[in-house]
């Protein structure tokens, strides 16, 4: 089955995969982004001086709030009852801006990287939407699944 896309059936239709036979098992996701900013921003966010107020904190619920509607926004994931739902946000004087982590876990039969990566973004979009009116060249990027475990297809971990 390596490289075929599941999403599709014979004919090339998009469907959505059964899985009602596949195993129910623990499942994690972790997935990561960016946002970078101008330094005065970034001051601005992690001094805690944002006219629109707890700019981490809000974006925290953000990504929680979204992974939550992930098959809400993604035609053919399935809904899933998620059972936790962590989203870290760190600033980084480097980028500077703040790197983003989140992580969902599910008992059940499909997997949540799509939720931890909806997560991840939707928390980078909600910092940018509450800083646009001071920095409107922010960018967010470097999204990517860096854990999945759980399921047949076992552990993955990015390099």
């Amino acid at each position: 089955m390596a490289g075929k896309l599941t999403h599709f059936d014979g004919k090339g239709d998009a469907h959505m995969v059964d899985v009602g036979s596949k195993a129910v098992t623990d499942r994690i996701a972790v997935a990561t982004c960016y946002i970078r900013m101008r330094q005065e921003t970034y001051e601005t966010i992690t001094e805690g001086r944002a006219k629109k107020g707890d700019v981490l904190g809000v974006a925290r619920l953000a990504g929680i709030m979204a992974a939550k509607r992930t098959a809400d926004l993604i035609p053919l994931c399935h809904p899933l009852p998620i059972t936790k739902v962590a989203v870290e946000l760190s600033p980084d004087a480097a980028l500077p801006g703040i790197r983003i982590e989140a992580t969902v876990k599910t008992t059940g039969q499909t997997g949540v990287e799509m939720e931890a990566l909806t997560a991840a973004n939707i928390a980078a979009l909600t910092v940018y939407d509450m800083s646009k009116a001071v920095d409107k060249g922010m960018e967010i990027g470097g999204l990517h699944v860096i854990l999945k475990d759980g399921g047949k297809s076992g552990r993955y971990e990015a390099p």
